[in-house]
């Protein structure tokens, strides 16, 4: 085991992975000589040189399509957007292209495409380059959704998604780059798609959260031990495929459910959790779940703005004690 930020994770999966496919590479804005978004591809054009590290132009479009067009081929691209927010850009090569194309050939085509960058706040940098948009990339049947959310989990679902003979798209938090965690040194270490993990136990109700809302929700959970409640905390990794049979479990034990994520609240993935939840265990239930999310507003730019926007501990304790009946 290593010691590692969130970023490196990324990198070092990213090395070895192409040391041992030689049809892996990389492509994207600025991913060569200036090492991508937060060093995620620094010093990988030194290894393996300008036909496996490709800068691109500014245009997401093309190549997003060049990727799906590699990936068609029997390559397996690894396609950097510097802001998934410019997925919006590419959407008729994602939704069109690479997510159907597998169904319209027969199974005769696979596209293992990994598109991957960073989302979310934490840095001010306004309505166009903070969103969380992988609530809405949940709609489209063909691509598997991951949001890791520690450099352990970055590093073993990464292996997984570039090994994957399908599109992957890869969202990682721009505030969690600097994040140091314990992650394995097996070159061979990956983790399944479609498992969540339970980071802390408890038997009151359930806290469901990603990315930021990990460790806001085990936060928050301490924050409600010391008024008796005890909060278990469940991150989902993956979207798509996504593992309700543990979340189900959780709340048939706890009889409450919370969902928490960055994204706005309307239509965010926390509503499809509970409803999920309520179509498989309502009997379970001993009140209606609760959704947290950002506000049905524009991201600001100003970082105290920018956080009264987003969810906090506090309203992950305040609907905590509004399941309970506490509030």
């Amino acid at each position: 085991m290593s010691i590692k930020t969130y970023a490196m994770a990324i990198r070092d999966v990213l090395a070895e992975e192409m040391r041992r496919d030689s049809e892996v590479f990389v492509m994207g804005e600025d991913v060569a000589k200036q090492g991508g978004i937060f060093g995620c591809t620094r010093g990988l054009i030194d290894e393996f040189g300008e036909d496996r590290v490709r800068n691109t132009p500014i245009s997401e479009n093309t190549f997003v399509g060049a990727g799906v067009g590699a990936a068609s081929v029997g390559m397996r691209p690894v396609v950097e957007l510097m802001y998934m927010d410019f997925l919006y850009l590419a959407m008729d090569q994602v939704l069109n292209q690479a997510a159907k194309m597998r169904y319209m050939f027969g199974g005769k085509v696979k596209v293992p495409l990994v598109i991957r960058g960073q989302q979310g706040i934490g840095r001010g940098n306004g309505g166009q380059h903070s969103q969380s948009v992988e609530s809405m990339m949940m709609h489209i049947p063909g691509i598997k959704i991951v949001c890791p959310s520690s450099p352990a989990d970055a590093a073993g679902l990464l292996r997984t998604a570039i090994r994957d003979d399908n599109p992957v798209l890869f969202f990682e938090h721009k505030a969690m780059y600097a994040m140091k965690g314990e992650v394995s040194d097996d070159p061979e270490f990956a983790l399944p798609f479609g498992k969540c993990d339970i980071v802390r136990e408890g038997k009151d109700l359930t806290i469901v959260g990603s990315f930021l809302y990990r460790g806001k929700s085990l936060e928050a959970a301490e924050r409600l031990e010391k008024d008796g409640i005890s909060a278990e905390v469940i991150d989902p990794r993956t979207l798509v495929p996504l593992d309700i049979d543990t979340i189900v479990e959780s709340v048939k034990k706890t009889g409450r459910l919370v969902t928490v994520h960055e994204a706005h609240r309307t239509m965010g993935w926390g509503a499809e959790i509970a409803s999920l939840v309520t179509e498989k265990a309502f009997q379970y239930l001993d009140a209606p779940p609760i959704r947290v999310g950002s506000k049905m507003c524009t991201l600001p730019f100003n970082l105290d703005l920018e956080n009264a926007v987003v969810p906090q501990v506090d309203d992950i304790v305040a609907a905590a004690k509004v399941s309970l009946h506490l509030k």
